[in-house]
């Protein structure tokens, strides 16, 4: 019991400067529990909602090209006596760690649901700022969706739907709201990321270096066959190529499963049966109903 009143009473004691006796190293990993200022604080489990979203907003944010490390749900040891656990940390998180990451993230993200401690949240934005956080960002479930961009503890700017969310010297590319909550946006980011890492401007440009490099062969192939059926047997050679390549890109980021006779549908098809394919896949984000 006694620990108990203690959870329900440091919150108060510490906001007057009292520490508690609670540290960093007596707390151990897999529990429900943040320590600030010395004081246990109890976390409940996540809802739908609010798990969903924080997986979904973790995707566009661990493939930005600027990006090395991406943690959910990882304590970060602010101080001898306080330890947090942000829903997404963006840097900071060293894999081969095994205890508190140290210090906080250049970017950690919190998400507010329904029966979020709105006092806990504002000691948790001051105690990330205070240890060398560059950025908050609170992502809002509960009513209209939004994100709060804290740039200091209590200044912040909200952001919703198509507008664009910046942490300059954390994420390379900006990204819209929506993709914090939004899955089909996530997706849609991701594989700009994707992209973007490679090299690829869109997938328009991964096209065009496909069409390239069929013309070339197709160039080497019209010495003997003629130049002009060589031309465009390349492109579309290319073209087939590089879909084959797409498809089988797609199908990782969107989680379909390729079975063996998948992946022979998907060598043995033509041009046409391939950007029918591929179409299909982009806008339904699942293999396409009666096919193997």
């Amino acid at each position: 019991m006694w620990y108990v009143q203690r959870v329900m009473s440091g919150k108060t004691a510490s906001r007057k400067g009292v520490k508690g006796p609670f540290r960093a190293e007596g707390l151990e990993p897999g529990g429900y529990w943040e320590i600030s200022g010395g004081y246990p604080v109890q976390l409940s489990p996540a809802g739908p909602r609010h798990g969903s979203a924080s997986v979904t907003g973790a995707m566009p944010l661990a493939t930005d090209p600027a990006v090395v490390e991406v943690g959910v749900d990882v304590g970060h040891k602010l101080a001898t006596d306080t330890v947090r656990a942000p829903d997404v940390s963006v840097g900071g998180v060293p894999s081969d760690q095994s205890s508190w990451a140290n210090g906080a993230p250049p970017l950690p993200i919190e998400y507010a649901d329904e029966g979020t401690d709105e006092s806990d949240l504002r000691d948790k934005i001051e105690e990330y700022f205070g240890a060398g956080a560059r950025w908050v960002w609170v992502v809002r479930l509960k009513g209209s969706r939004r994100v709060e961009v804290y740039s200091a503890p209590g200044v912040f700017v909200e952001r919703s739907g198509d507008e664009l969310l910046e942490a300059p010297g954390v994420l390379a590319l900006p990204l819209p709201a929506a993709a914090l909550y939004d899955r089909s946006v996530a997706l849609d980011v991701s594989l700009r990321n994707l992209l973007r890492r490679a090299g690829y401007r869109d997938l328009d440009a991964v096209r065009q270096e496909g069409i390239e490099q069929g013309i070339e062969q197709g160039i080497e192939q019209g010495i003997e066959q003629g130049i002009e059926q060589g031309i465009e047997q390349g492109i579309d050679r290319g073209r087939a190529n590089q879909l084959r390549v797409t498809i089988g890109d797609l199908c990782a980021l969107f989680e379909i499963a390729l079975s063996e006779e998948r992946r022979t549908r998907v060598a043995t098809a033509d041009l046409r049966e391939l950007e029918l394919l591929y179409d299909r896949l982009k806008k339904s984000k699942q293999w396409p109903d009666g096919a193997p």
